[in-house]
């Protein structure tokens, strides 16, 4: 079995794959690359790679097809989203693109498990990124998109001629003058509002429009907007680092503060039922791990520092 290929070679051949894509190569370009084709074996194997998966990346976005590039910025973010591709090709050869979610992977802005940021953007708008989340920033003379592909954000959206609109794989979310916060789910997204209004289209149905106002939520699905609902207290707290939870069940409180912890944190099913009120810092997990046992009769597990159980005292 052949040994696997190694990131300098892969990253060389997603280079030369950008360099040989963005402008018609020279008679220079062209024979610099079929030279470091025939060096080395491994590298036959990575430009193979780059064929395999060409007749796919036709289905992929325009940014990451990549047929036009300007500047070195441009450039080199090219060359790593091609990278990431190679990547995620790497153990069966192909990339099914219903299956590897490319778009989170090689989204502009991305957070990890338990990191926040916070953006400005252009026009003035700004975006607080919630733990692991990925997104897309696309802003043009018609309009002001972001593309949220996986995890949560919380808009506020400056004065501006050209819609807001923020895209999940369940639909729309078009702003109106807000403040607001979109979360995806596996099966829906879920939309907040903090100040003003939004209007959420599905997205099989798009001409189907539902207005929320501030103080509402409600889940957007492909197909349908869910009921509305009053907005739970301290919706949006985790940009200030805050989760605030009014008579949550302990099961339902450790699995949104795994989110938020590298690993695996779990919760006993006997005591899964048991009522939890409070304000917590998310920037410190293992302290509200070690203060649940002052409110509860429960005790935490360490398996390994990154895989905990809450369980009966």
């Amino acid at each position: 079995m052949a040994p696997p290929l190694d990131l300098h070679t892969l990253e060389a051949a997603a280079t030369w794959y950008v360099r040989l894509s963005s402008s018609a190569p020279n008679e220079a370009d062209q024979q610099a690359w079929a030279a470091w084709l025939q060096a080395s074996p491994q590298h036959a194997r990575a430009w193979a790679r780059v064929e395999k998966l060409q007749s796919q990346w036709a289905g992929l976005p325009a940014e990451v097809t990549l047929t036009t590039l300007a500047g070195v910025k441009a450039r080199r973010r090219a060359v790593l989203k091609t990278l990431g591709l190679l990547l995620a090709a790497g153990g069966s050869g192909w990339l099914a693109t219903e299956h590897v979610p490319y778009q989170a992977m090689l989204a502009d802005q991305r957070t990890a498990t338990g990191q926040r940021r916070h953006l400005r953007l252009s026009d003035e708008s700004q975006i607080d990124i919630n733990t692991d989340s990925a997104l897309d920033i696309v802003f043009s003379e018609q309009t002001r998109l972001i593309r949220l592909h996986r995890g949560e954000i919380l808009v506020q959206t400056a004065s501006d001629t050209r819609p807001f609109i923020v895209e999940s794989p369940q639909g729309s979310v078009r702003a109106l003058g807000t403040r607001f916060v979109v979360r995806c789910e596996p099966s829906f997204t879920e939309v907040c509002v903090l100040e003003k209004a939004v209007e959420l289209r599905p997205l099989n149905h798009p001409s189907r429009v539902q207005r929320l106002d501030a103080g509402q939520q409600a889940h957007l699905e492909p197909n349908a907007v869910g009921a509305i609902t009053a907005a739970p207290a301290g919706a949006g707290a985790w940009s200030q680092g805050m989760l605030t939870v009014i008579d949550w069940r302990l099961g339902d409180f450790i699995t949104e503060l795994s989110r938020y912890r590298p690993g695996v944190l779990r919760c006993d099913p006997g005591i899964a039922h048991l009522r939890l009120s409070g304000a917590f810092r998310i920037d410190n997990t293992d302290t509200i791990l070690e203060n649940l046992s002052q409110s509860l009769p429960v005790t935490v597990r360490f398996i390994t520092r990154y895989w905990a159980t809450v369980e009966a005292a």
